[in-house]
């Protein structure tokens, strides 16, 4: 059977440790968790204190010891397993991420899907990790072992909860570690859906762990001397306090942050497809995605022809219940988000911007959506690189398009950021292409097409957008760490 907004139970309680669905241990005060799509109270969350995230870390070092004793292919065998279980219920863990975040269900499918493939190359990587062997003068050698750091914390971010949740342990269960994770509050309920299916696949107990609670417990967990690295997603202001946490032990950092990413469209771009690039590269999710290419700049000839398609097109996306197949635009994550991004919209119009379409409160006809967090797709014309749509990270659907001219030009105004998290280009001219990319200071950059994030390839930022890589071969480096062994075969040459 569907399941319909407004009539779906959680299951609580939401942390889990040891094998099973724990509570917290002191009576805590509960904090509501709310349904985007309806505006009611869905669940509630009990935050985790010093004495559950001491127990959870604690359980996940003793897995450690276990899991990392096991062979790659050992290992391989039960994340594999998990991926099936996660085939098997994408149906289930979709209505659920849905429910829990408001985005479309179209969407939502995808990203259990990402989540699922995640596991499966981490799984197909686990059994090739492997070392070096030096040979030295004298029949004397070195190697080097690619070995575990223990447990690792993760943090998520509310945009993709039970994507990150796997992109993160993914990795870090393929290299040997355990992991400790705490889900945003906001979304705090498929990222424990995770931990029981990894547990039914034959993980050892407590391999993955979920905590809940906000700030606190992610400082708790950033602090615990037996974490040894942290991995987080979310805002530049918050990684930059994890940062600094993870330094008080010097632990090695993950860090997913934000971005303003710009989209480039020349005048030698394929129209039609320059348009679906900038729908895709702002109104995913609601247009809360760091990677969103937010500030789209488009050569002035081709303009009146690029803002009359986008404006049509976004004026035609379907906005209302994210379970709805057909629904294109779901929910935003809260109410006061919701706020936020819509004041955003007014300091564009008072800042001189044109509102080309949507910015406005929108109000489902389904009278059980009507306290939802909706809102209409804008597209602001007329922008200047000093507004402050332009400047800032807005999280929503938020399309600021400038003009420009040349190609020297819009370089310098695309890379006049902080931030470096992705960027992209639009052109037939495939020498401009690779040419302006090299020069855009991103790092995810995409040639004629935006927001492609295939698990085989690395994703991260350059500059304040953050440090460290996320999917592809090169993450094994952030989950590990290297051990240099040298054997001398014959007699210590000393100098004493």
């Amino acid at each position: 059977a569907r399941l319909s907004s407004g009539s779906v139970s959680i299951k609580v309680p939401l942390n889990f440790w040891a094998g099973k669905r724990r509570a917290s241990h002191e009576k805590c005060i509960k904090e509501n968790v709310y349904e985007p799509a309806t505006g009611k109270i869905l669940c509630h969350l009990e935050p985790c204190d010093a004495v559950d995230v001491d127990q959870a870390v604690k359980a996940a070092k003793l897995a450690f010891g276990h899991w990392s004793k096991m062979s790659g292919m050992e290992r391989a065998r039960i994340m594999i397993k998990a991926a099936h279980i996660i085939e098997s219920r994408r149906e289930e863990i979709a209505q659920m991420e849905v429910i829990d975040n408001g985005k479309s269900i179209t969407e939502a499918r995808l990203d259990v899907d990402s989540a699922r493939l995640c596991i499966e190359y981490y799984a197909g990587l686990a059994n090739t990790l492997a070392g070096q062997h030096v040979q030295l003068p004298g029949g004397s050698f070195a190697y080097t072992r690619r070995e575990p750091l223990g447990v690792c914390a993760g943090i998520g971010a509310w945009n993709y909860p039970f994507q990150i949740a796997a992109w993160k342990s993914a990795p870090a269960l393929a290299c040997g570690n355990s992991m400790v994770f705490k889900p945003s509050p906001l979304t705090p309920v498929t990222a424990v859906m995770l931990a029981e299916i990894y547990a039914e696949a034959g993980a050892p107990e407590s391999l993955f762990s979920v905590v809940q609670g906000g700030q606190e417990t992610g400082s708790l967990l950033c602090h615990h001397p037996d974490v040894a690295k942290v991995s987080f997603t979310g805002s530049v202001p918050t990684g930059r306090k994890i940062m600094e946490m993870a330094s008080k032990g010097v632990k090695p950092v993950t860090l997913e942050l934000g971005g303003k990413s710009p989209l480039l469209i020349f005048q030698d771009s394929d129209l039609e497809n320059a348009v679906r690039g900038a729908l895709m590269a702002n109104f995913l999710s609601q247009g809360q995605v760091c990677s969103n290419g937010t500030r789209v700049f488009v050569h002035e000839n081709i303009l009146p022809q690029f803002l009359e398609e986008v404006v049509k097109r976004t004026q035609r996306i379907e906005i209302g219940d994210p379970l709805l197949d057909n629904t294109r635009m779901g929910a935003l994550v809260s109410q006061p988000h919701l706020d936020k991004v819509l004041s955003f919209v007014d300091q564009a119009k008072k800042e001189g911007a044109t509102v080309l379409c949507g910015g406005e409160p929108f109000v489902p006809t389904d009278p059980k959506l009507r306290g939802g967090y909706y809102m209409t797709p804008c597209v602001l014309g007329e922008c200047k690189d000093e507004m402050t749509c332009v400047r800032e990270e807005i999280f929503g659907p938020v399309m600021s398009v400038l003009s420009f001219e040349t190609e020297e030009e819009v370089l310098q105004r695309a890379n006049d950021t902080t931030m470096g998290l992705a960027a992209g280009v639009f052109t037939r001219d495939v020498k401009r292409a690779h040419r302006v990319v090299e020069n855009l200071k991103a790092g995810s950059c995409f040639i004629n097409n935006y927001n492609i994030t295939p698990v085989e390839v690395p994703f991260g930022g350059f500059k304040m957008s953050g440090i460290g890589r996320e999917n592809g071969q090169v993450t094994i480096e952030y989950y590990s760490q290297l051990k240099t062994v040298f054997v001398e075969m014959g007699d210590v040459d000393s100098l004493f």
